[in-house]
C-alpha cells in the first residue's frame, strides 16, 4: 500500500489489468451478488431527482424495486445501495437484445437525458473505496465473473488504474490522479 492525500491506496490497482468485456461477461456484476451497488450520501438526492426522467427506461419489475422502498436502500450495514429485483440484480439494470446487462442510468445519461452517469461506485468498478477512522483505502475488488475482463486487460496491457482513470479523477481530484500516474511510473521501474 502507499498513500495519496487521504488515501491509501493498494499496489494491485497498478499490477492488475483490467479492462470491462461486456459481450463476455453479459454485464454479470449488475447482476450476481447479494446487495445493491453502494451509494454515497450527495448521490441519494440526484436519484430521486433524476428517477422521474429515466423510469420509462427501465423494466417493469426495477420500478416496482425502485418505487416500494424507494431510490436506494440502507444496508444491513447502514451504507446506502441501489435496490434490487427480488434479491439479484440491481434495480436500475435494463437488458438489450443480447442478454447483456446495462445500466438504465448511464443509457439515459448517454442519451443525453441527464447529468448524472451513474452512481461512482459503478465507475470506479472495479475498485472500491472503503471509508477508514482517518483514510479511504482504495483496493482492488477481486471478482471471478470478471476473468473475462482480466484477460482483456492484459491483452490490452491496461492496468485497472489507466481503466478506472475517469473515474478516479471524478471521485479524487486530478490532482490526486497525476499523483498516482508518477507513483505508477516509479513502481514500474522499480520492477523491471
Amino acid at each position: 500500500m502507499f498513500q495519496i492525500q487521504d488515501t491509501l491506496v493498494s499496489e494491485e490497482i497498478l499490477d492488475e489489468d483490467f479492462t470491462c468485456n461486456l459481450s463476455a461477461c453479459k454485464g454479470e456484476c449488475c447482476v450476481a451478488g447479494d446487495a445493491g451497488a453502494p451509494i454515497e450520501n450527495h448521490e441519494k438526492e440526484t436519484l430521486e431527482k433524476i428517477y422521474p426522467k429515466i423510469k420509462s427506461g427501465l423494466r417493469p419489475e426495477g420500478q416496482k424495486a425502485i418505487e416500494e422502498p424507494g431510490t436506494f436502500v440502507v444496508s444491513e450495514f447502514e451504507g446506502l445501495e441501489t435496490p434490487l429485483v427480488n434479491g439479484k440484480e440491481c434495480a436500475y439494470v435494463t437488458f438489450n437484445e443480447k442478454g447483456i446487462a446495462l445500466c438504465g442510468i448511464e443509457k439515459a445519461y448517454r442519451e443525453g437525458k441527464i447529468d448524472f452517469k451513474k452512481p461512482i461506485s459503478c465507475e470506479l468498478y472495479p475498485v472500491r473505496v472503503q471509508k477508514l477512522s482517518k483514510f479511504q483505502a482504495v483496493n482492488y475488488h477481486r471478482w471471478d465473473i470478471c476473468s473475462p475482463a482480466c484477460a482483456l486487460g492484459k491483452e490490452l496491457q491496461a492496468p485497472i488504474y489507466q481503466f478506472t482513470k475517469e473515474a478516479l479523477i471524478k471521485k479524487f481530484g486530478q490532482d490526486w490522479y497525476d499523483e498516482l500516474e508518477k507513483i505508477a511510473q516509479l513502481y514500474k521501474d522499480e520492477n523491471l
